[in-house]
């Protein structure tokens, strides 16, 4: 069980920076400690209601501009067109992808929960099942 999550908040906060967390922090809660948002914030981007992970980064984009395509995506979601962060992305999430069922899913979680968040998208390649092709038919749709 994890007992500290560590969460870099970067973007439109007061006081960008790497936080220690509880368990079960929110993304409000890692806002709130970076000492709010700026006046400059698009705060409608940020789903403060998400529960962290352990590693990723939250970045508040400034109003207007557009949606991050970093790891621990602003909004935690996965409309169309946005990008997918692999270190936060729930198994129904990954599953919306072309090529991945419920067992590549639950086999990017596993890996994922065994060496903790990605730091690299080559690293899908190191889930058991997942090749170059596999990992083509979606590389642009997802971030670490």
């Amino acid at each position: 069980m994890v007992e500290s999550l560590y969460v870099h908040v970067a973007g439109e906060v007061a006081a960008p920076g790497l936080y220690l967390l509880s368990p079960g922090a929110r993304v409000a809660d890692a806002v709130a400690a970076a000492g709010g948002f700026r006046e400059s914030a698009e705060r409608a981007a940020v789903n403060l209601a998400r529960k962290l992970v352990d590693g990723e980064q939250i970045v508040v984009p400034a109003a207007g501009a557009p949606p991050a395509a970093s790891g621990g995506a602003a909004s935690g979601d996965s409309a169309a067109g946005s990008v997918l962060s692999l270190s936060t992305a729930t198994a129904a999430q990954l599953e919306e992808l072309p090529e991945v069922g419920p067992s590549t899913a639950a086999k990017i979680v596993a890996y994922r929960e065994e060496n903790g968040p990605f730091t690299s998208v080559d690293q899908l390649l190191e889930v058991p099942g997942i090749g170059e092709k596999t990992l083509e038919a979606f590389r642009d749709q997802v971030a670490p």
